[in-house]
């Protein structure tokens, strides 16, 4: 926690402060592995039980994950989804339980820490950047950014290269700031009226957090059928 510590101190933070962010970020990166770990167990346990004729409750989960994100996939990025199917899953699961876990007496959602958001989105960037060179080659995706007039590219080229970096603030920050919002609506009404009226809080939290795990989801499918289309 040393680390840490010297590192909230080496932007301006006092002792007080530095530490209390270092304990959070802490607390973030424990719940992340812990729920990184539930997942691969999960999908090990899937993979280990598959059954046509006798599937456990595992397997009919799995499948109905797998089902309604396919054909959210196929409605968004088209044809050759399949291959994108995996991570938009898995980004799905992670950031949903990583919000929902701000349900637990005691502990703050990780993705209300915008480090946690951030180191979220900046993957995703990476992702479907990668995979937009690996279809049209360096060159044609980067033609892609100069849109399709070619004598009003200089000024297209640059507005593009800003917006895409701007997907990284909006993807982190939007997940952020509802998740921290709810965090704190919920903990002030706790605190105000321990018994009754903070369930409706907690309702409100699932549906945001499940809500928040869909438009992440949404988003990198959209980016990712922006990355791969091809110019007609």
């Amino acid at each position: 926690m040393g680390l840490e510590v010297h590192t909230f101190q080496s932007i301006g933070l006092d002792s007080a402060k530095a530490a209390e962010k270092a304990a959070s970020v802490n607390q973030a990166f424990a719940l992340e592995l812990l729920i990184a770990a539930g997942l691969i167990a999960f999908f090990l346990l899937v993979r280990a039980t598959l059954s046509v004729e006798r599937a456990n409750p595992a397997q009919h989960i799995a499948e109905l994950i797998h089902e309604a994100i396919g054909d959210q996939a196929e409605q968004v990025i088209g044809h050759g989804y399949e291959r994108f199917q995996a991570y938009v899953t898995c980004i799905f699961l992670f950031v949903l339980l990583n919000n929902l876990s701000g349900l637990i007496p005691g502990l703050s959602a990780p993705t209300s820490s915008i480090m946690v958001t951030l180191g979220l989105a900046v993957p995703t960037f990476l992702y479907y950047n990668f995979h937009g060179i690996r279809e049209q080659g360096l060159i044609g995706y980067i033609k892609h950014f100069a849109g399709p007039v070619w004598w009003i590219s200089w000024l297209v080229f640059p507005i593009e290269c800003i917006s895409h970096v701007a997907r990284v603030l909006s993807l982190s920050v939007r997940l952020y700031a509802n998740m921290f919002a709810g965090d704190m609506v919920t903990l002030v009404f706790f605190s105000i009226i321990p018994i009754g009226v903070p369930v409706i809080f907690l309702t409100f939290h699932v549906a945001i957090s499940i809500l928040q795990a869909f438009v992440f989801m949404l988003l990198t499918m959209i980016y990712l059928s922006l990355a791969v289309a091809h110019e007609h």
